[in-house]
């Protein structure tokens, strides 16, 4: 499983998770944006870093690493990453460093080199298995999902598909976090196709419902491009995503994703 890309993902399309995780306010969020940053000149590359936007240059810049596997090494490079940016950015207001881990166990045996570092307040070491399990919280049920037992992981999935659709009025946004979780689940188990991964998660049951079977008739029916307009709101309501409203009722996929933008 391509733990790192998932959560790089994750970040990048919604950051709010990153400082929640961290126990910071998510109205940080704002001031931020996620990139992944090459260091000039050298083989490194740093994948998960947020930096202030322009007009907060005066803020901490966070550097995010994920490890899901044993690696003596990681600190060396972490700080070594870390400090090459610093040095060709010397503008930079403050540094703060986050390492990811899915357990505790998977942390470098040897950390005394770096140690007044991990001990500082500049470090924060996060173990996915040691974070409150009784967490009400969207985004921290997503980051627990990447760890969550087979067994468990497509109830726990769907539950969280739920809870997207109650709490996320964009239909935009909704999916795209539905979109999130399947993939979580894709890489999970593997040897499923994504057809057999959307029964298992129930996403096709939607398309099932009354709502969904009235307004793609009516849309079809009334033929003309103002008949198949008026249905995309009913069929955004039913859950389905922009692009198969698009496909069904054979309209831009633009004009669809302005009318989600307005029902927001």
């Amino acid at each position: 499983m391509k733990t790192d890309s998932i959560f790089y993902q994750l970040f990048a399309e919604f950051p709010n998770i990153f400082f929640e995780l961290l126990g910071r306010s998510i109205s940080d969020t704002q001031d931020y944006q996620f990139r992944s940053v090459e260091i000039k000149q050298t083989a490194f590359r740093i994948d998960g870093v947020f930096l202030p936007t322009a007009n907060n240059s005066d803020q901490t810049v966070y550097f995010c690493e994920v490890q899901f596997q044993k690696d003596e090494l990681l600190y060396n490079r972490l700080f070594a990453e870390l400090f090459l940016f610093c040095n060709q950015n010397p503008a930079t207001y403050d540094w703060y460093a986050v390492i990811i881990y899915p357990m505790r166990s998977l942390e470098p045996d040897n950390t005394k080199l770096y140690q007044i570092l991990l001990d500082s307040s500049k470090v924060q070491r996060v173990y996915l298995d040691e974070i409150e399990p009784t967490s009400k919280s969207l985004g921290i049920g997503i980051i627990k999902l990447v760890v969550e037992p087979e067994e468990n992981a497509a109830n726990r999935a769907r539950n969280l598909i739920s809870q997207t659709r109650q709490e996320i009025a964009n239909p935009l946004s909704s999916q795209a976090i539905i979109d999130l979780i399947e993939t979580i689940i894709v890489y999970k188990f593997p040897h499923l196709s994504r057809e057999e991964v959307e029964n298992m998660l129930k996403l096709n049951a939607l398309k099932q419902t009354r709502v969904y079977q009235e307004a793609l008739e009516e849309g079809r029916e009334e033929g003309r491009e103002e008949g198949k307009l008026s249905a995309v709101p009913l069929l955004l309501k039913a859950g389905i995503t922009v692009e198969e409203i698009a496909e069904q009722l054979q309209i831009n996929l633009e004009t669809v994703r302005k009318i989600a933008q307005q029902q927001t």
